[in-house]
């Protein structure tokens, strides 16, 4: 039995000054007379009706403390809950090359994707998620999780330019690929997060594809930023350069849909966003929960008790305790 109110149980402690001054005054309102002498009284005792008199205050106390157990609400909680939670396991695969310092994205692209990266990372409770860092190599910073605090933390503090200059899209999505092997959920997939077109490392992405689509991982594609002339400022603010910049489109579309998965365009900070949404939205963890909660109120007993508390003290007071004036 639980209680709505508990803290209006430490009314039950104003009864104990109620019994003393109970006691302290009929020790003082009894009557006395002198007398030379008490043994002829010794074997009276106090009548019936007294200890009734006494009785019925036990009861006003009772019926008292009744009320205030009514009051804090006591109830019962019948619960009935069973869950099963499917978890997915997922790697992020995050281009670092230098054309993702491009500011076509507020404030420039990679600082935008950690963004999303980070808070869709922190959504996902029930997963595992690694995350693998590419761009002329690919590196794997963290194996599958569930230290999303470790894994924000990773996201927010890469940089550009800790990897060989370039676009290795196939040596990434490998990367990503070894960690998800290992991983113990059926579903399994990549998030591809690129600005350019593959033009290093040593796997192709149409192969690591055809691995990913054996393995029964889905890569999930996201383009980033905008096609054409783009200017790059270095990470400290001191010089401003500008390249051409092309995203493949249609191999990262291949890619995508050879795997069962899908690719997403993302030319600003709003549509990054949602893509990581939708992602998110398909790839919901499997979590069937059945509740059933009932709470049933107790103080109804308490009242009674109160109730009948004082009719019997009543009862006794107008019938056997009487007084005549």
């Amino acid at each position: 039995m639980m209680f709505r109110h508990p803290y209006l149980l430490f009314l039950l402690l104003l009864l104990v000054p109620l019994a003393v001054w109970y006691v302290l005054k009929w020790r003082n309102s009894n009557p006395s007379l002198g007398v030379s002498s008490v043994s002829s009284l010794k074997a009276y005792r106090a009548t019936f009706k007294v200890w009734m008199m006494h009785f019925c205050f036990m009861l006003q106390l009772a019926a008292a403390a009744a009320v205030i157990v009514a009051l804090a609400r006591p109830q019962t909680h019948d619960s009935l809950r069973s869950s099963s939670i499917e978890g997915t396991d997922i790697v992020l695969a995050l281009d670092i090359s230098s054309s993702m310092l491009a500011t076509d994205i507020q404030p420039n692209r990679i600082e935008a994707a950690k963004e999303v990266a980070s808070k869709f990372v922190s959504q996902r409770s029930n997963d595992n998620i690694g995350y693998v860092v590419f761009s002329g190599e690919s590196l794997s910073l963290m194996p599958l999780t569930t230290d999303k605090a470790a894994l924000v933390n990773a996201i927010s503090s890469t940089r550009t330019g800790a990897l060989n200059d370039g676009t290795a899209i196939g040596d990434g999505i490998a990367s990503a690929i070894n960690r998800l092997v290992t991983g113990q959920a059926k579903s399994k997939s990549i998030i591809l997060l690129t600005d350019g077109t593959n033009n290093a490392g040593d796997v192709a992405p149409s192969t690591a594809a055809q691995i990913a689509r054996q393995k029964g991982i889905r890569i999930y594609a996201i383009g980033v930023g905008t096609n054409g002339t783009i200017s790059i400022t270095d990470p400290y603010g001191f010089s401003t350069t500008t390249m051409e910049t092309k995203i493949d489109e249609g191999a990262l579309t291949g890619i995508a849909e050879a795997t069962g998965g899908k690719y997403f365009r993302a030319t600003d900070s709003r549509m990054l966003r949602h893509v990581f949404e939708e992602i998110d939205s398909l790839e919901k963890s499997k979590i069937n929960v059945n509740n059933f909660t009932q709470t049933e109120e107790n103080f109804m007993p308490w009242i009674l008790a109160a109730l009948c508390a004082l009719c019997l003290q009543f009862l006794l007071r107008y019938t056997l305790l009487r007084r005549i004036p």
